[in-house]
């Protein structure tokens, strides 16, 4: 594949996560202020069960139909047509248990907030799809444009709403309006249409491919869910709140950055799935990218931690900075993670894919049995002890897959975080500055960029060049 249009496709995808989680956050925010935390977390709570009964549909079939080199509308319409049919049964489902999740967690007022914001579910059943063909075709342009205007309608709602008074209502207005306006304009964007066809055979065939791959997401996001869901059960709202917020900033970079690696890696790594020489140059180029940009992020942001949640969240958040530096550092080894289990599935290997998940989430509960008593601070800091495990277990298969060894991605990670670490120190040491968290986060952004920019064009850093000059060639052919 074209390297230019594999670049500039992950420029509009991370323009469109850039653009739209920054308007999200802006609506968190604000409802974060007129919100206590003990409500915040009722939300959470919410927030958890509907991602993980949204990966049912999300994960396995869409991943296999941008793997399969020959998939057609027959395909498209046969998945499309069973996502519907089980999102419905799903939604069902979350309704007819509204009320018992309602009673564990005692609060009998999640029963109406699950029956609404359950709707997710249906959403979801037409989304997944129209992405798949997105993804597929690198049409990634649409995505920026769908999201964006689903982002921007549903900011204006939610804001509008939390000033009314509204409450715990406007986040779950904005939260279903922002997903029902961009699937909305991607239907009527994007030329694919579903048609009066099925074929059990077709779906057998991706399902064979696909419930791997389905599995090990389910795995991941209840593993990844399960802490919040037992902070939430066995101590207060409040410490789920300042759970959640810590992940939030770092959250903002990673889903942006690393959500755009992801959707633009895998169909082009599954172009180059017969060649185990050119995944590994496209894998290795895409840790060395991705580091590049993640980690000084990621470091400064864990300086800027103290000002920054005093100027956006206020004083009665501050007990969230230890978790936003816990999650600063589990955060910055994403790209790491993305790369190598995007060589796997785009080489066709989901059977090791789900066997790697079963290991982690074998590890995950280990985890969680051993902090669960000591904390909720411990629980968070035994989730970043499971990410640098995990680096080595991800990292294992591609050793013969792709020949591309744990030792070849620490070299290419090493010069990006060292240079990071320096950036972070000078940055952190700023936060004694007897001036304002306003002036303080300020300094902090500039002086970070400066350092950080200017050591990789002194240093001559190879993903810096690469990027440089990529963004160079792009301006030119811009119109």
């Amino acid at each position: 594949m074209d390297g230019n249009r594999v670049f500039s496709n992950l420029l509009w995808r991370f323009g469109e996560r850039i653009g739209a989680k920054l308007i999200s956050i802006v609506v968190q925010l604000i409802l974060a202020r007129l919100l206590a935390p003990e409500v915040y977390g009722t939300v959470a709570i919410v927030l958890v069960i509907t991602d993980i009964l949204q990966v049912f549909i999300e994960s396995g079939f869409g991943t296999a139909l941008i793997q399969k080199k020959d998939a057609d509308d027959l395909d498209f319409s046969s998945v499309f047509f069973f996502n519907l049919a089980a999102c419905v049964v799903l939604y069902l489902l979350l309704v007819a248990f509204a009320p018992v999740i309602a009673g564990i967690y005692r609060k009998p007022e999640l029963t109406q907030i699950i029956r609404v914001i359950g709707l997710i579910l249906i959403i979801a059943g037409v989304r997944n799809v129209q992405q798949a063909y997105v993804s597929r075709n690198m049409l990634f342009k649409r995505f920026f444009f769908a999201t964006l205007g689903g982002t921007l309608t549903a900011a204006v709602v939610g804001i509008w709403m939390a000033k009314r008074g509204f409450g715990v209502w406007a986040y779950v207005t904005q939260y279903l309006l922002n997903n029902l306006v961009g699937t909305l304009i991607l239907w009527f964007t994007v030329r694919w249409r579903p048609k009066a066809q099925f074929s059990p055979e077709r779906l057998k065939g991706l399902f064979s491919y696909g419930w791997k791959l389905l599995a090990s997401s389910v795995l991941s996001t209840v593993s990844d869910k399960l802490r919040p869901l037992i902070i939430g059960y066995r101590f207060t709202g409040a410490d789920l709140a300042f759970y959640n917020e810590g992940i939030l900033f770092p959250n903002l970079i990673v889903e942006n950055v690393n959500a755009s690696i992801d959707s633009v890696l895998l169909p082009a790594l599954s172009e180059q799935q017969d060649s185990a020489e050119n995944v590994k140059l496209m894998t290795s180029r895409a840790v060395q990218v991705s580091s590049y940009i993640m980690w000084p992020l990621m470091m400064g942001l864990l300086a800027c931690a103290r000002p920054l949640v005093q100027f956006a969240l206020g004083d009665a958040w501050l007990p969230c900075i230890p978790f936003v530096r816990i999650f600063c550092l589990y955060y910055a080894l994403f790209p790491v993670h993305t790369a190598n289990l995007n060589a796997i599935k785009a080489m066709g290997r989901s059977d090791i894919f789900l066997k790697l998940e079963i290991i982690k989430r074998v590890l995950d509960l280990v985890i969680v049995a051993i902090t669960l008593f000591l904390g909720v601070r411990a629980m968070a800091y035994g989730l970043l002890a499971e990410g640098v495990i995990c680096l080595l277990i991800n990292s294992r298969p591609n050793r013969t897959l792709c020949r591309y060894s744990f030792s070849q991605q620490l070299r290419d990670i090493f010069p990006s975080f060292l240079l990071s670490a320096g950036m972070g120190a000078a940055v952190w040491l700023l936060t004694f500055l007897p001036v304002g968290s306003l002036p303080t986060l300020v300094l902090q952004v500039l002086l970070g960029a400066a350092l950080y920019l200017g050591l990789s064009a002194l240093l001559k850093l190879k993903p810096y060049i690469y990027v440089l000059t990529m963004a160079k060639k792009m301006l030119r052919r811009a119109p």
